[in-house]
């Protein structure tokens, strides 16, 4: 049997026993973390989170050995490979994700590094004097030269293409131009929480992403309740207001004078007789013919002045039974 060294199996221990006692595990790629930054990372998440780093060998024993009590967590393999920790911690994916992201910085990029995006220079001014540094920005490619006493970029010009190779002259100029292409920090691959894997593009989503969806579904489920009648304690409310709705418009259509309808029955009655008198002039009297032409109506006799408030105050307080007489009257 193969000797095995005793601080294998310590780290090994150290693993499982994080594995088993934290909420949630997760696997983290440090790749092209410088050594320094990296400590301060580790030093910062400590009270929330352990961040554990061994050989990938190491990490899958620890792995299998915690999966045992901890069922689904062996899925979380597959994720293991190159510069990578776990990561211990009874943070939900979802902060643990956020967390993560916010130990990101922007970094320089080192000779041979991909570039995530175009790289490209705009052009103005530079905060370089002239000397040797012009020779050094048009060996990378990059447009300068001297115009009134100081270099400038002639024009925009992209230097490197997504997903193309950094050069190392290229690498060294970039600094100068405060231009930093990388972003450096601990990228979450997976999260093991309660049998599931939630994997990076499943955490990168807005805070309100999931409340939004729900609201949505909130609505758009009380939208089709009301729509088909359907009775539960949220839509009874909406279901009365869209059945007094329709109760009006059906009285209202079918010229059934109630106290929530006759005002509309009123209006219609009239509009109808303006419609009426409007093709048939000689039929209206003063008052329609003012009304028809928007202006003040002919003085009328004193007696009749008498007579027009108590009219519209009986108008203002008509009944159901006169106002039905009354339309009754109007349509024959």
């Amino acid at each position: 049997m193969a000797h095995v060294a005793a601080w294998k199996k310590q780290v090994v221990k150290e693993l499982v026993d994080a594995m088993k006692s934290h909420h949630s595990v997760a696997v983290v790629d440090l790749h092209g973390i410088p050594s320094a930054q990296l400590q301060l990372m580790r030093q910062g998440m400590r009270p929330k989170a352990a961040i554990i780093m061994s050989r990938n060998t190491l990490l899958d024993i620890a792995v299998d050995e915690a999966a045992k009590e901890r069922p689904g967590l062996e899925k979380i393999k597959e994720y293991l490979g190159g510069q990578c920790a776990i990561v211990a911690t009874d943070e939900n994916p979802f902060r643990l994700f956020k967390r993560m992201e916010s130990t990101k910085s922007a970094a320089p990029a080192r000779p041979g590094d991909i570039a995530p995006e175009d790289i490209e220079v705009k052009a103005g001014d530079t905060p370089f004097k002239p000397g040797p540094i012009v020779g050094e920005l048009q060996k990378v490619g990059i447009p300068a030269g001297i115009e009134g006493g100081k270099i400038v970029i002639k024009k925009d010009k992209v230097l490197v293409k997504q997903g193309d190779a950094i050069s190392a002259e290229l690498a060294a100029v970039l600094p100068k131009l405060e231009i930093l292409p990388m972003t450096v920090g601990m990228d979450l691959r997976a999260v093991y929480e309660d049998g599931l894997i939630y994997k990076k593009e499943v955490l990168d989503v807005p805070a309100d992403y999931y409340t939004g969806m729900l609201a949505m579904a909130s609505r758009n489920a009380m939208a089709l309740a009301v729509e088909v009648a359907y009775f539960a304690p949220e839509t009874m409310s909406p279901l009365l207001a869209k059945a007094y709705r329709s109760a009006v418009a059906v009285s209202s259509e079918a010229a059934f004078p109630t106290k929530d309808t006759v005002q509309f029955l009123l209006a219609k009655a009239e509009a109808s007789m303006l419609a009426l008198a409007a093709r048939v002039p000689e039929l209206g009297d003063e008052r329609v013919k003012a009304r028809l032409s928007a202006t003040p109506p002919s003085p009328a006799p004193s007696s009749s002045k008498k007579e027009e408030p108590k009219e519209e105050k009986k108008e203002e307080k008509v009944s159901e039974e006169d106002a039905a007489a009354g339309l009754g009257a109007l349509f024959g």
